[in-house]
């Protein structure tokens, strides 16, 4: 199953609670952190909700 690379470049101080949620959720809980995960519908959706927050690589 193919992966994708996420790394944290935005703060969660300020975000609403269920953003800052998403982003443990991920595994992305300090800034710069690095997480490989399957490339799912799940965590396509829960990427697309902290967009802003999160660097994407394939």
């Amino acid at each position: 199953m193919a992966t994708l690379k996420v790394t944290q470049i935005g703060s969660p101080i300020r975000r609403s609670p269920d953003q800052r949620a998403t982003l443990v959720g991920l595994g992305l809980n300090k800034m710069h952190r690095t997480r490989e995960l399957k490339d799912t519908p799940d965590v396509r959706g829960m990427l697309r909700k902290v967009a802003h927050l999160v660097k994407i690589e394939n």
